[in-house]
Order: structure tokens, then C-alpha cells, then sequence
């Protein structure tokens, strides 16, 4: 009868009670070093297997833990900005608390904010100036933040002598019953916003954003 290696390994995994049979055979059989170097026995091999499967465990385990940890920081900072919109009482006072929040919680350098809904009460407000129809077209089109190393449009204007050094942006749709407004988040930092990126946290806070406006516009109604 001719042993094959597979032949071997299905017989061994059909009786598993092989070696319980003859546990000398375990330290008897020698086999090489993973990492080369002296034979060892079968036993030896199989604790250095554990040992390896382990070192895998405690490094998905901390990689998990400092995810953990980096989206209780997210959280945490998501409060505060809940907490900074629900403070603001006016739409003077929400405006710039919106820039600010976002500037010294979440780190975002350069802010703007367009809103094409009328407001609730006369305003000179530069956030209520006009936008292009291509843009509120590719608002509307928005089913998750928009984040690429270009702006759309005319957005890159808004930022005036700044704009030619940003290098990534993030494009978010205001929304109520329609989208009435962008916000738009932008970096020197080519690597802030990127395509491939995970936008749950910057969703959410186009969300708060959205309904801290809301009290401050005429929904259904466009300013153009």
C-alpha cells in the first residue's frame, strides 16, 4: 500500500486517537525548525504553532482595542459638537460656532457653508450667498459625503487665498425633507479626505448640522 501525504493526513484526521495511543510517538518524531536551525520534535513544533496563533490573538486583540478606543475619541468629540449646536440660540451665533467646533474638536483647518434654502428672516450672512445649478444639482445627487483631493465646482472659491494650497476635501449634503445647503470640510493634508474613506462620522455630522439649521430656514422654499 503507498502512503501519500494526503493519504496520511486524512488517516490522522479519521482517528484523532492515533497519538493518544502512542504518546511517545510525539516526542520521538523530529521534525525541522519553522524558522530553520535544529530539528524538533512534533510536540515542540506544535507549542511554537500556539505560541505564533497567539501572538496573531494579542495583535488582532489590540488592534480592536485601539479601533475601540479611536471611535470613543470620535464619539466623545461628536458630543461636544451635538452640544456646542444645541448651545447656539441664534443664527449669528450658530454659524460661527459650527466653523469653530469643527476647527478645535475634530482638527478640520478650513470650513465652509452654503445654504440655498431661504432664511427664516431677513440675513447678509455670506452662508446664504448664491450657488451655481450644477452644484445644488450634484448636492442633490450626494447619497454619502463627497471626499476626493478636488472640489466640485466653484466650492473651492469659498475659501479665498486658501483654497490653492487644500488638497482633499469633504463635500456633505444638508438635508431635511430636500437638500438645502452644502457643507464642506478641506485640508492642506492630502490624505484628510479621500475617496476610499469611512464617512459615517462625517455623515453624522452633516446631519447635526442640518437640523441646527433647520429652526433658521423656510423648508421647501429655494433662495434662488
Amino acid at each position: 500500500m503507498n502512503l501519500n501525504a494526503e493519504a496520511v493526513a486524512e488517516f490522522l484526521t479519521e482517528h484523532p486517537e492515533f497519538f493518544e495511543d502512542k504518546p511517545g510517538l510525539l516526542e520521538a518524531i523530529a521534525i525541522p525548525h519553522p524558522h530553520g536551525g535544529r530539528a524538533i520534535s512534533l510536540a515542540e513544533r506544535q507549542q511554537l504553532q500556539l505560541r505564533e496563533k497567539n501572538k496573531l490573538l494579542e495583535s488582532k486583540l489590540r488592534e480592536l482595542l485601539q479601533f475601540g478606543e479611536e471611535n470613543d475619541a470620535i464619539g466623545e468629540k461628536v458630543h461636544r459638537f451635538s452640544l456646542a449646536l444645541l448651545s447656539a440660540r441664534t443664527l449669528e451665533s450658530l454659524l460661527p460656532t459650527i466653523t469653530l467646533s469643527l476647527r478645535d474638536d475634530f482638527a478640520v483647518p478650513h470650513v465652509a457653508l452654503r445654504v440655498w434654502a431661504m432664511p427664516a428672516q431677513v440675513t447678509d450672512q455670506a452662508e446664504f450667498a448664491d450657488v451655481s445649478g450644477d452644484l445644488k444639482a450634484l448636492a442633490d445627487g450626494l447619497v454619502r459625503p463627497y471626499c476626493d483631493s478636488t472640489a466640485p465646482f466653484e466650492v473651492a472659491s469659498w475659501f479665498g487665498e486658501s483654497a490653492e494650497l487644500l488638497k482633499s476635501f469633504a463635500v456633505v449634503a444638508l438635508r431635511a425633507e430636500n437638500v438645502f445647503g452644502l457643507l464642506v470640510m478641506a485640508s492642506e493634508d492630502a490624505q484628510r479626505f479621500y475617496p476610499e474613506m469611512g464617512t459615517l462620522y462625517v455623515k453624522r455630522i452633516g446631519e447635526l448640522v442640518s437640523v441646527a439649521l433647520m429652526p433658521y430656514i423656510s423648508e421647501g422654499k429655494d433662495a434662488a
